[in-house]
């Protein structure tokens, strides 16, 4: 039995980068429902709320809200608290530009759900150019919950 998993996908954004893996299967929002200086989402209702995704492989169905939701994730690039990379399932203009203007390498299309194989503490490899996203599980007892920080 293998820790190791790799997805296959298409690239939206180049790029290779790697981190533990911040997972939500609701949507992500934008303009008002983060807070980009911090890198954390405050929507009252998002189950991360509170949480950072700065410098996490955020992995999430897909963006929510306006056009603004570009330009929330441009100044959270700014401001350094930007995620590694992003992996979704739902390709829209807002995520898409969100990618662009992050700069960050970005994946969706994948041959399988990454919500369903990937966890919230797994350490994600995101290899955009390649389409590749290789998911290394993590320990039993660790991730958010482990760490004192529940939804």
């Amino acid at each position: 039995m293998s820790d190791v998993v790799v997805l296959r996908g298409r690239k939206v954004v180049g790029g290779r980068a790697e981190g533990e893996a911040l997972v939500t299967h609701m949507t992500v929002p934008g303009w008002g429902g983060v807070n980009p200086i911090k890198g954390v989402i405050t929507e009252t209702r998002h189950d991360l709320r509170g949480v950072s995704f700065a410098g996490k492989v955020l992995v999430f169905r897909g963006a929510k809200g306006s056009s603004g939701w570009s330009a929330m994730y441009h100044t959270a690039r700014l401001a350094g608290t930007a995620p590694a990379a992003l992996v979704f399932n739902e390709m829209t203009t807002k995520v898409a530009l969100g990618a662009v203007v992050m700069r960050v390498p970005s994946v969706t299309g994948l041959d399988r759900d990454p919500l369903t194989v990937i966890e919230t503490g797994d350490w994600v490899v995101v290899d955009a150019d390649s389409g590749t996203v290789e998911v290394r599980k993590k320990a039993q007892g660790s991730g958010l919950k482990a760490q004192g920080v529940e939804g």
